[in-house]
Parts: structure tokens; sequence; C-alpha cells
């Protein structure tokens, strides 16, 4: 080895570059924070895809003569700069939070020291935090000690792909070892009509065929339907045709719709069918006792997806995925791994997370999680929640009184899809205002001044908002509505303007 090469080893994994570049860090951070919180700049930093890749390409090649910690403290300004500012109270997009930063001190423990899971000796107290959080946050579920099961996955499409598996292998007997063979009519799925798009790929992945999802009818307010489900059972039974699984949401991601997960429970218990309720984003209501009554039911799920990087406000990712019968956690997978799993030590088996999940190295994602909790309590979660579901009722109270504005729905959380039709387009075609509330939310996000996202509705195009930063206020929002006000002006003014004379 060249003494260049030694040295650069040396300067990598030097405890002293860590102290002098974590201190720059942390005061580079604070500072981003204090001015993102104020508003003091723009939400999104946005950049043409080519840019961004042309100046992160650039970096990589160019050779800094400065010293490390300068250089490092460089590289973190350029990311600051050029990221997305969801610390900002204006950002209310996606469902992506402004985590408690604090959470990202304890994540980056597990990511310096590498804190990894599959078997407990490589990850003892990154296990032993995960368990603990399955523990407590099964029983606010509402179920026994010692009775269910649970696990984190990264992300909720992962979640509930291994949900999906277990109650494929529960349901259809044999299936792991055989695959799907020899039944006259293949097994279905059945979703909520407004389920996340991840539910249709599982079943893709799972051997079901995307075409074997079967949409369960919903109400006038986009929740499923108990009689219309009773219905489709009945029909699915009759024709013998074989059910893994009844996915509920709890929220749907389109307007936030909460399922009556009691009445659809009632359904699948009648047909002998597994529930699986998809709680990504509305999981977090368990912990409030002013919303708690949005999963009215869920005690009764077989299988849950709980999302602690959606409304418990943590980096991303940290994904639970729960089991009503505990004994349904080894169902999943079927595997023989003699250099993982010791066979002196059996008892360990049950806290090896490699036999529950199709990761096997995974890194400590509930540390964020447990170090906000063990610092803040139970409390803290319940305050975030019921802050941003209020200001979903909040927004929806202003679109009412607007006349300029029209609400598509009532909002049951944090989720609200709206239009926006100024007087001058009061009689346009729909494919005029649906061209036209496209044109607003992409003008106003590359403006910097709010961060909102578009869906689709029915066949209707539509803004829609997530409040998911508990430091937005009803002021921000009353400023969102002038702000797509002023671009709406500006688009129609244009409009005119470009038309041929």
């Amino acid at each position: 080895m060249t003494a260049s090469a030694l040295e650069r080893l040396q300067a990598a994994f030097s405890p002293e570059t860590l102290r002098n570049t974590g201190h720059r860090l942390i005061d580079l951070l604070a500072s981003h924070l204090d001015k993102v919180q104020k508003s003091e700049g723009r939400v999104l930093n946005w950049a043409e895809p080519t840019e961004n890749v042309q100046r992160a390409a650039d970096w990589l090649h160019s050779s800094g003569s400065e010293p490390l910690a300068e250089r490092f403290e460089q590289l973190v300004r350029e990311m600051l700069a050029r990221g997305h500012n969801l610390h900002d109270p204006r950002y209310i997009g996606h469902q992506v939070p402004a985590p408690v930063p604090l959470a990202g001190l304890f994540d980056a423990v597990g990511s310096v020291t590498n804190q990894v899971m599959a078997v407990y000796e490589m990850g003892p107290w990154a296990t032993a935090v995960e368990r603990s959080l399955v523990n407590e946050l099964g029983g606010i579920i509402g179920w026994p000690a010692g009775q269910f099961a649970g696990l984190i996955t990264h992300g909720g499409s992962l979640a509930n792909l291994t949900g999906l598996l277990t109650a494929r292998n529960v349901t259809l007997s044999g299936v792991w070892e055989r695959g799907l063979t020899g039944a006259d009519r293949p097994p279905v799925l059945v979703v909520q009509a407004d389920a996340h798009y991840s539910l249709a790929r599982a079943a893709g992945v799972l051997g079901l065929g995307t075409g074997q999802v079967v949409k369960a009818a919903l109400n006038a307010r986009r929740q499923m339907d108990p009689q219309k489900l009773d219905d489709l059972l009945a029909r699915l039974r009759h024709d013998q045709c074989s059910i893994v699984a009844v996915a509920a949401c709890s929220c749907a991601t389109p307007i936030g719709a909460f399922d009556p997960l009691d009445e659809i429970a009632s359904v699948c218990r009648r047909y002998e069918v597994w529930l699986h309720v998809d709680a990504a984003h509305g999981g977090a209501a368990c912990l409030s006792r002013k919303y708690r009554r949005l999963m009215y039911g869920v005690e009764q799920a077989d299988s849950l997806v709980w999302d602690a990087h959606k409304m418990m406000f943590v980096p991303a990712l940290c994904a639970f995925v729960f089991y009503r019968n505990g004994q349904h956690r080894f169902e999943a997978f079927q595997q023989n791994a003699p250099y993982l799993f010791d066979p002196s030590a059996p008892g360990l088996a049950d806290y090896d997370t490699g036999l529950l999940t199709p990761e096997c190295t995974k890194r400590a994602a509930a540390y964020g999680l447990w170090g906000v909790w063990s610092l803040f309590g139970r409390e803290l979660f319940e305050d975030m929640l019921d802050r941003t579901f209020d200001l979903g009722r909040t927004l929806y109270e202003r679109l009412v009184e607007a006349s300029d504005f029209e609400p598509l729905h009532e909002p049951e959380c944090n989720i609200v899809t709206f239009r926006h039709i100024p007087e001058a387009l009061r009689q346009a075609p729909p494919q005029i205002l649906d061209q036209f509330q496209l044109d607003l939310r992409r003008t106003l996000i590359r403006s910097g001044e709010f961060y909102i996202v578009q869906t689709n509705l029915d066949g209707r195009q539509a803004l829609r908002v997530t409040i998911i930063n508990p430091l937005t206020t009803a002021a921000h929002l009353d400023d969102l509505l002038n702000a797509i006000r002023s671009v709406g002006r500006k688009i129609l003014n244009e409009s005119v303007t470009s038309r041929p004379q």
C-alpha cells in the first residue's frame, strides 16, 4: 500500500475528522432549518433534471485542495441549496413529513456505526428498539400482549407486500412450495377502489396478477361500502373463487377517506376472508384521543400496515407490519440459511428479523422514532397529528367560504382536494378547467412559493394538499389561496395576450 493510499484511509476513518465535520454539519443544519422554518427562501429549489445531474457529476470529478472539513461544508451547502425544504410551513404536498429534526440525529448513530439487522447478534440494540416499539404500538391498536406480532420494513409498499404475502400463504395452503398451480379459477385480491397502487403491484409480485385485483365499490364519501363488499364476496364465493384478502384503507390516498373497518371486518368474518388494512397514513390516529374514532375496528384486522415516516413525523423509511395472530409472522417465508441463523440458540430465532421480511440486511430504521418517543413521550405524536388534522378542517372551511374555490370533499384528516375556478372560467368546458388546475400547480411549485400536488378524481383534475408540517398555520393556508389566485390571474392574462389577434 502506498503512503498516499494509507493517508486517505486514515483520513476517511479519522474520529477527529468526524468531530470537525460533525460540528460544522450541526451548525449548517441548524442555520438552514432556522431560515426554512421562517420561509426565508423557496420551498422547492427547482432546477431542470439535466442541470442537477450535471452539477452532481461536476462535484464527483472536481479536485479540491482545501482541507477536508472545508470541502465537506461546501458539499453540504450544495445539498441544502438544491434540495426540497419540507420544514418550510408552505410545504403541503405529498404525504412526506417535516420530520422532528432530532430524529435524524438518532438515525445518524445507526448510520455512522452501521447497526444492521437480520440476526439478533448483528444488531442487538436495533432489534430491541424495534421490538419495543412493535409491542407498544400493538398494544395501542388494541391487541393483548403476547398474542400479536410485528416488524419494520423500508416503506409502506414493502410493508403491504409483506402483509399480503403472508395472507397469500395462509389462505392458499402450500403455495410457497408449489406456486400458484392447479386452481380452476385464479385467486383474487379485493381492494378498496381508491387503494394505493402498491397493492396492485403486490398482486403482480405475488404471482396473482394485476388482472386479479378486484376493486370494491365505494360509497358517496369514497369509503369502501360494506354492503356492496358483502355482495361482492358472496358472488366470488358462489363462483368458487379463492380470495387472498380484502384490503381496506385507513386512509385512502386521493382524499384521505377512512374505511368503516368495524363493518368491513364483520363482512370478512362472515366469509372467512383475511382482512388487510393499509393504514400507512392514518394509523397514527390511534394515538389521538380526538381522532381515534377514525380507526374504530382496526383491532379486527388480520394484518396492518402503519408508516411512522408519515404521521409520526420521523425520517423515511420506517414502516410497521402487524399481525393480529402472532403465529402468522413466520408464514411469509420459509427458508434455510445456516450461515445466518444459529441452530445452537433456537430461542433467538424469534428475534431474527431476517425470517420475517424480504430484506436480509436491514438498517436500524426505528432509532429515530424510539429516540423522539423517549425524549418527548407519546403525547408529542398526538400533538402533531391533532394539529395537522385540525388544519385540514380549517382549509376546508376557507374553501367553502371562497366563491372562487370548490372543495371536492369534506376532509376526515389533513388531506384536502379542491379546484380553483375564477369568475372568468365559470362557464369554461371541462377540459379547459382541467388544464388550468395542472398549469396552476406547475407554475406555483416552480415559483418556490408553495408546494402542493395534483390528483384526478372521477376524471377531473384537481389540486391536492396534505398538511404534514406541524408548523403550518391558518395564516399560511390563507396565503396559499391568495398565491393560487395570483398565479391563476397570471396564467389567464398570458393566455389572453398570446391569443392570435
